[in-house]
Order: C-alpha cells, then sequence, then structure tokens
C-alpha cells in the first residue's frame, strides 16, 4: 500500500471516529440521560408550609413526608435533635407526600392541629403512636393520641375536610410530583439535596450549611 494510500485510510479512519463519538455524546445529553435540574425554592418550601423552628433560621431542613412512613418515624429524633442542637439556625419546613393508607386522614389530623396551636405538640403524639395506627384507615390511635396531646378533636373533625387544608394537600402533592419525590422522607437542606440517603448524609449537611452561615 502507497504512503498516499495509507494516509488516506487513517483519515477515513479517525472521521468515522469522530462521527462516532459525536454520535454517542448527543445521545448521551438526550433528557432521558441527563440528570434532572434542582428544584425551585418555590416548589420547595410554601407560604401554606408548616415550620418548625425560627423563622428567620439561615438553614432550612425541607422534609417530604408521610406521617404513616416508619422511615419518617425512624428520623424524626435526628430532625428534632438537628433542630435543639441548632435552635437560632436551623428551621423545619414539612411536606406532605401521602403513599399509605389512613396518611391523609393523619395528614389531615396534623392541619387542623395548626389551626389550634398545637402542631408540633401533636405531630410529636402522632409520630411516636404510629406504630399503633400504621395501616389503620381509620387511624383511631392517631386521634387518640393527638386528644392526649391537647387536640379539641371535635372542632378538629369540623375542620379537617375545609377547602384551605384541601388545598394544603393537594399543593403539596403537585410539588412533590414535580420534584420528583419517590420516596419518604427526602431531605434538602438549603435547597439541596442529599449525596445519598442516610442519617449520617443528613447530619453532615446541616453541619455544613449552619458552618457556611457563620
Amino acid at each position: 500500500m502507497s504512503r498516499r494510500m495509507t494516509v488516506l485510510v487513517i483519515a477515513s479512519v479517525l472521521v468515522i471516529a469522530f462521527a462516532a463519538a459525536a454520535i454517542w455524546f448527543k445521545s448521551a445529553q438526550s433528557p432521558e440521560q441527563t440528570t434532572a435540574s434542582p428544584p425551585t425554592a418555590s416548589s420547595l418550601v410554601r407560604f401554606h408550609s408548616p415550620v418548625i423552628g425560627a423563622a428567620n433560621a439561615p438553614v432550612t431542613i425541607v422534609e417530604f413526608f408521610d406521617p404513616s412512613c416508619e422511615a419518617c418515624r425512624a428520623f424524626f429524633p435526628l430532625v428534632k435533635k438537628l433542630l435543639a442542637d441548632n435552635p437560632n439556625d436551623v428551621r423545619l419546613v414539612l411536606r406532605y407526600v401521602l403513599f399509605h393508607e389512613g396518611s391523609e386522614t393523619a395528614a389531615r389530623i396534623l392541619e387542623t392541629a395548626r389551626k389550634q396551636g398545637l402542631y408540633a405538640e401533636v405531630l410529636e403524639a402522632v409520630m411516636a403512636s404510629q406504630p399503633q395506627w400504621h395501616d389503620d384507615p381509620q387511624v383511631t390511635m392517631a386521634w387518640a393520641a393527638a386528644e392526649q396531646a391537647g387536640l379539641d378533636v371535635s372542632k378538629a373533625k369540623a375542620e379537617m375536610m375545609s377547602a384551605e387544608i384541601t388545598s394544603t394537600l393537594e399543593k403539596d402533592a403537585a410539588d412533590a410530583k414535580a420534584v420528583g419525590i419517590r420516596q419518604t422522607p427526602t431531605f434538602f437542606v438549603n435547597g439541596r439535596s442529599l449525596p445519598s440517603f442516610g442519617s449520617q448524609q443528613l447530619i453532615n449537611l446541616v453541619e455544613s450549611e449552619v458552618e457556611q452561615a457563620k
């Protein structure tokens, strides 16, 4: 083979290789392959969202949670500790994702408690009693626990189906879908998702954000 022919063959191979690489790169950047854009602040925190902790805290934990979720119950003491350890620097914003049977009623109990100024107290009681009412469509023991925490049950049952509470649950469901929530709990800290799911990952991200805020 002549030198000129060899050069032409090599050039042809290079052209084909670059073309193949370009096709692969384009396919790798298709919508199905790219990472979803991070959620906007407005899709994480809404004016109607319940907040626990200092309203002006520089670090915000957003938790998409289901009151019936056993993993949410397992994380609850850790989240409380993060708030207690950083009373001026960390606040918690809760968003409802209702995956389980009875979850909607439990969420409505919490929202009626918020109207009565007892959100944190009733949340504590409902989560503590969760094993007793988990998967009960009537969440009977959740009602009992909420009453022991001070909830006016008669008033709550009269208000639980209000348009305002229904709107809150519907907006949370829409935001959870927009953000792509597939499991509970799912956490964001100042808009950042955890690098992977786990208690230590949540602790590390909160501590990092608190340190940066100082």
